[in-house]
């Protein structure tokens, strides 16, 4: 008797206790704007060009990356980008810009001696970036795990679009994943060659205006025929 009144009177509570709502948060998603190379607020960087660090690589890839660095330089040249150029110190052993790059760099380069790996550790580099007023660093050269990774780090420190063209970087070092893979981690944005070479043909402006080659040719004149689309 007593087990079934205790039954019944569970029984009651369980049908009489009324269950809290399941409050259910509904979580914003805000969508991340693709990053693009904006042609007026951009500039290039060459880090280290030098005949010293060309001189370590195999022989076989030396003119291949003198090329693919020169038509860079043809390319934002064009585009009427500056570059910034920098050499390690000393000069007089490290070289100075190859001949082939210096010829194709427009009078919108600046070049700089620097002592240091990170290029913003240089003040005098550091102000002329600042005096440039650009969001965006297009960067190239070597070596990818010393000079271009600690560059790379300084100028997304000082908060810099740092995008990185994987297939114009170089290094005496065979191995360059882990450095790749912290620039990626750090923020770094990476294409190709070919990725930029299109992205800047049809262009994209700081006020929102967008274009292509029929544009590009009434602002900047005929386009460079003989300038290759991807790297070799």
């Amino acid at each position: 008797m007593q087990r079934r009144e205790f039954a019944k009177l569970a029984l009651a509570g369980a049908v009489g206790t009324v269950a809290a709502p399941v409050v259910v948060k509904a979580e914003t998603t805000k969508m991340k704007m693709a990053n693009r190379i904006v042609l007026d607020d951009c500039c290039g960087v060459l880090v280290d060009v030098q005949d010293y660090f060309l001189g370590q690589l195999d022989r076989s890839r030396r003119p291949k990356i003198r090329t693919n660095i020169t038509n860079f330089a043809r390319l934002l040249g064009y585009f009427r980008i500056p570059i910034v150029v920098t050499l390690e110190g000393p000069v007089r052993l490290n070289g100075s810009l190859t001949e082939e790059v210096k010829e194709q760099v427009s009078n919108l380069t600046e070049t700089f001696e620097k002592q240091s790996f990170d290029l913003t550790k240089e003040k005098q580099i550091r102000d002329h970036l600042a005096r440039l007023k650009k969001k965006q660093v297009i960067v190239a050269g070597c070596e990818t795990d010393v000079c271009v990774l600690q560059s790379c780090l300084g100028l997304l420190r000082l908060g810099y679009q740092v995008y990185v063209v994987e297939d114009l970087l170089f290094s005496s070092s065979r191995n360059v994943d882990a450095a790749l893979a912290r620039m990626k981690a750090e923020g770094a944005i990476f294409l190709t060659y070919k990725s930029l070479y299109h992205e800047l043909s049809v262009y994209e402006l700081s006020d929102g205006t967008e274009g292509g080659r029929e544009k590009l040719r009434a602002m900047l004149g005929p386009f460079p025929r003989d300038l290759p689309e991807s790297a070799d």
